[in-house]
Formats: C-alpha cells, sequence, structure tokens
C-alpha cells in the first residue's frame, strides 16, 4: 500500500517534533552518595555495615525515561568501592558501567568518581548497588524510571508506588565472609536472614518492631516494584489472599498477565499491580528461597513485610503459602508467561553463534596448601566458570582502560566461542572436565554484530538454576529448556515474535536458555552469575565489542576524574 507524500511527511513531522518535545523535557539529576560505615542494628545485634548515605538500603533514584544521571561517589569507608548501575545500557558511557576492574579502577578510601550517563529507551525498575567484592550486601537502592513527561505507562495510572527490595542479612562482616571462603576453599556461610526493604520481618528475633509497611486503600490499584538484591539466593515472593499483575521486568514492559507467586534471582526486578480487593486486614508480604542447587547449604528461613489495609483494625496478619523451596514446576511455569508487550525486533540473522556452558568446578589442593586452605569436597577447592575458563579479574588496571589505551598483557582475546570438548553437559561428566584454566580472556565482538549465546547449565558439582546478568545490553530471551540443548530440535521453539526483553536470565536448573542482541554498544561487558558467590568463583567473562564507524558508533573518552590504580 503506497502512502501519500504528505502523509509520509505529517509522521516524520511528529516524530522530529516528540523528539524534541522529549529533548527539552530531560533533566540533569545531580546526586551525592557517601559511601560509609554506619552502625545497623539486626537480629538483636549492631553492626557496622557499608552503606550509602548512612541509609540501609540506599536511596531511591527516580528519573525520566531521557534524563541524564550524575552521581558523585565519595568513600569514606576502608573498603575499595564501585557503584553499577544495573541494566542501565550505558549507550557509549562505558566508563560509568561500574565494575571493579573492568570498566574502572577501584575509588580507594578518601577518593572520589563522579558516575555520568543518560537513561535512553528504557522505563520501569533498575536498581544500582555496590560492584566490589560483597560489598553489595548493604550498598545497593533502587532507580526508578518512568515514561517521559507528558507520557503514560501501557497500564491504568497507579495510585501509588512502593519499592521492595529483597535483601540478604548475615550476622557478620559480609567481607569477612567471602574472604574466609576464599581462604578455606568452601562454599561460604548462608546468610542469617532475608530482608524487605532492609528488614527481616516478624519472623524473626528481635525485628517486630521495624517490620516494613506497605499501606494500600480498599478499590486501589498500587504498583510494586520488586527487586532481588539478595546476594547468593533467587527467592520466590507472594502477598497473602492477593494476585500480582505483572506489568514489566528490567525496565521493559510486558504483556500483562496474573500470577500468585514470583520467581526473581539476583539482579532481576519484575513490576507488578495488586488491587485492594479483600476484606480490610494485614496480609503478609513473604518471600523465601528458591534453591535449586541439591545438596547445597541454604538460608531457608521467610522474611515477612505487611500490606495494610487503611481502615483494618485486625492486629495479626495472615499469613501466605509460599511453594516449596525446590519446586522449579513453578519457576517454570512463572518464566513462561512472559512475552513482551508487542511485537519486536529479533535478530533472525546471525553473525556470532556462541554456546556458553556456566556451572561450578573443583580445583585440586595446590601442593603448597595446607589441609585447612582445601576444604571444598574431598580436600579441594571451590571454583566456577564459563566454558571451562574460570574468570580471573586483574588488579592493576581495568580491562576497558587496557583496551582503549592499547596496553598488552592485562587480558586476552581468545574465550572459546565452544566448549573445547563436547560432553553430556547435564548427566554424569567426567572428572576430567570439573577444574577449569584461569584466565583474564574476552570475547571480541565487531559493532554491529547480531549475536546468539546459548547459555547451558552443567551438573558438574550440582546442576543449579543460574541468574545470568550482561552488563551494557538488554537481550531477548527466545527460548530456555531443559536437560542438553539440541540445535536441531530446540530452534523450533524460538519465540522471535514477541519474546521478553531482560538484562539477567534465569537459566533453568539443569537446562538452557538462548539469548539474541545486536552489538551496538562498544566497550568493555561483564557477563557473569549474579551469584555473587559463584562470580567470587569466577563464573564470568567479558563481551569485548569494538567501536564502529565515527563518533556515534564509538565509547566515549574516558572522564577526567575516573579513578587511578
Amino acid at each position: 500500500m503506497e502512502y501519500p507524500t504528505i502523509l509520509i511527511f505529517l509522521l516524520a513531522m511528529f516524530v522530529l517534533l516528540t523528539s524534541a518535545f522529549s529533548s527539552a523535557n530531560a533533566k540533569i539529576c545531580e546526586h551525592e552518595f557517601v559511601v560509609e560505615a554506619t552502625p545497623v542494628k539486626r537480629l538483636c545485634k549492631t553492626h557496622n555495615r557499608i552503606t550509602v548515605n548512612g541509609q540501609y538500603p540506599g536511596p531511591t533514584l527516580e528519573v525520566n525515561n531521557g534524563d541524564t544521571l550524575v552521581v558523585k561517589v565519595t568513600n569514606k569507608a576502608r573498603y575499595n568501592v564501585t557503584i553499577h548501575w544495573h541494566g542501565v545500557r550505558q549507550m557509549r558511557t562505558g566508563w560509568a558501567d561500574g565494575p571493579e576492574f573492568v570498566t574502572q579502577c577501584p575509588i580507594r578510601p578518601g577518593e572520589s568518581y563522579t558516575y555520568r550517563f543518560t537513561i535512553q529507551g528504557q522505563e520501569g525498575t533498575l536498581w544500582w548497588h555496590a560492584h566490589s567484592s560483597w560489598l553489595r550486601a548493604t550498598v545497593y537502592g533502587a532507580l526508578i524510571i518512568r515514561p517521559i513527561q507528558g507520557h503514560p505507562y501501557p497500564f491504568p495510572k497507579p495510585h501509588r508506588e512502593t519499592p521492595i527490595l529483597l535483601g540478604e542479612w548475615w550476622d557478620a562482616n559480609p567481607i569477612d565472609v567471602v574472604r574466609q571462603a576464599t581462604r578455606t576453599g568452601a562454599a561460604p556461610n548462608v546468610s542469617d536472614a532475608y530482608t524487605i526493604n532492609g528488614q527481616p520481618g516478624d519472623l524473626y528475633k528481635c525485628s517486630t518492631k521495624g517490620t516494613s509497611i506497605v499501606t494500600i486503600d480498599s478499590g486501589e490499584t498500587n504498583l510494586l516494584r520488586v527487586v532481588n538484591a539478595a546476594l547468593n539466593q533467587p527467592l520466590f515472593f507472594t502477598v497473602a489472599n492477593h494476585k500480582l499483575t505483572v506489568v514489566g521486568a528490567d525496565a521493559s514492559y510486558l504483556r500483562p498477565f496474573t500470577t500468585k507467586v514470583l520467581m526473581l534471582g539476583p539482579g532481576q526486578t519484575t513490576d507488578v499491580l495488586i488491587t485492594g480487593d479483600q476484606p480490610a486486614s494485614r496480609y503478609y508480604m513473604a518471600a523465601r528461597a528458591y534453591q535449586s542447587a541439591q545438596n547445597a547449604a541454604f538460608d531457608n528461613t521467610t522474611t515477612t513485610a505487611i500490606l495494610q489495609y487503611r481502615k483494618s483494625s485486625v492486629m495479626k496478619p495472615i499469613m501466605p503459602s509460599l511453594p516449596a523451596y525446590n519446586d522449579t514446576n513453578t519457576v517454570t511455569a512463572f518464566s513462561r508467561s512472559f512475552f513482551s508487550l508487542r511485537k519486536v525486533e529479533v535478530p533472525t540473522q546471525i553473525d556470532d553463534n556462541l554456546f556458553f556452558t556456566v556451572g561450578l568446578g573443583l580445583n585440586r589442593c595446590p601442593p603448597n596448601f595446607r589441609k585447612n586452605r582445601c576444604q571444598g569436597p574431598n580436600g579441594t577447592r571451590f571454583t566456577a566458570s564459563i566454558n571451562n575458563v574460570s574468570f580471573v579479574l586483574p588488579n592493576k588496571i581495568s580491562i576497558l582502560q587496557a583496551h582503549q589505551l592499547g596496553i598488552p598483557g592485562v587480558f586476552t582475546t581468545d574465550f572459546p566461542a565452544q566448549p573445547a570438548v563436547k560432553f553430556d553437559y547435564t548427566g554424569n561428566v567426567s572428572r576430567s572436565l570439573w577444574q577449569p584454566i584461569r584466565g583474564t580472556k574476552a570475547y571480541k565482538l565487531k559493532y554491529g554484530s547480531r549475536v546468539q549465546i546459548v547459555i547451558q547449565d552443567t551438573s558438574i558439582v550440582t546442576p543449579e538454576n543460574h541468574p545470568i546478568h550482561l552488563h551494557g545490553y538488554d537481550f531477548y530471551i527466545v527460548a530456555q529448556g531443559f536437560g542438553n540443548f539440541d540445535a536441531k530440535k530446540d530452534t523450533s521453539k524460538f519465540n522471535l515474535v514477541d519474546p521478553p526483553l531482560r538484562n539477567t536470565v534465569a537459566v533453568p536448573v539443569n537446562g538452557w536458555a538462548v539469548i539474541r542482541f545486536v552489538a551496538d554498544n562498544p566497550g568493555a561487558w561483564l557477563m557473569h552469575c549474579h551469584l555473587d558467590v559463584h562470580i567470587t568463583w569466577g563464573l564470568a567473562t567479558i563481551l569485548l565489542v569494538e567501536n564502529g564507524n565515527g563518533e556515534l558508533q564509538s565509547i566515549e573518552p574516558p572522564p577526567l576524574d575516573l579513578p587511578l590504580c
């Protein structure tokens, strides 16, 4: 069908005017973060915890699509720190992404660094967190991105909006917990509590007074912005007697669907509408572990907050039922409900077809180590890898700086596109494949390359649901399944019409996920498991996206205040 020239002209003018209107309304939002030790009392004990501006969780940042964030971070703590803006595309601004020794050297105690970046084409809930050791246990907060001013949500406007940050609490210094595990080679001690907005809730000792309360009026519909900020645990979340309508995830809108329970891997966000359609009372919101790894210790406690109707006189909240800890069927049904709100443009021709195995491993005890340094199974040390390469962070300069300045010897670009050896990934794996090689290896992508990555869980040590996060990108999850991925039979299952757009994919336990994206953002982008114990062990790699043609396809020059190593 031919469109009249005048109609094409009018449409073009509309797009230009809309763009101009959006730019005119875009704001520069400036904030100051002071990272410092703060006394925090939980579970009857007061600990000095690293916080931002003395708040736990840290401040909620609220912006509109198109706004620029400028956040000066001053480090008054005793540890090195960086801040990652989880899920922000960081188009050409990789210097602001935040992972320590990947895009920047850490902010040393007494130093500061200003993160500058623009939110482009993203709406919904993201979050920010420390990306240095295990500091993100307490250094995190919500990042709320509303539509461009004057533009509505694609769902009925909620009466109120509430961030729900799910976290994890140790009755010890989290840095000491990870350091002890690194010394011994064993798994780190599990957390002592989960939290909702920093509070464990009524089911823990000395916690009732602080329990988070979310108010609702009868008949109104509110938006809950749920973030799994826990360090090492996928979590189920539910509200007693209420249905949740999922409308977005990872700052991307979804075709709405109704569910009684959410499952979020660490790093993931989910936006849900909840309606006050129950008798005026008090109802527990609750979260507890989804534990897919067999025979692995985990925190089996339950955190609660209270959904309180304004006119309720009832004192005791109603408790919901939660899925069993290992209820993979519920997780599968939930993840299969995700579709983009509209048809989307998924790459159909693929330039880089990658196959990444993800999983654990065991290193033999080095000859110079005493037995107390090899407390993993049968006198080994835990490790983890992608394609049998266990990632090692540099410690003298960041990968992005080395790449930009052409400094050799910091990393190599020989990360394998496929596993070196094909094997029965989810079966009984030969012990010869349990010990990965160590290296700082990146996979190089040309600007504009259309990329497919099959992410395959393995049963080495134990199969597990891995939340895999890619910095600097959103990607389409075109398929998920169980067992070993088989291109011949599984490709027919790909959704190339309306798959969900995410920044973190929960790869099914003993299964696989397939993601697609276009490499349109130059830089050094960390891809890793968002269970922090696994990234500590090396379950990570770098996707190194080269500059394209001209300034607009190239990474910006580094800021003058970029921290020095």
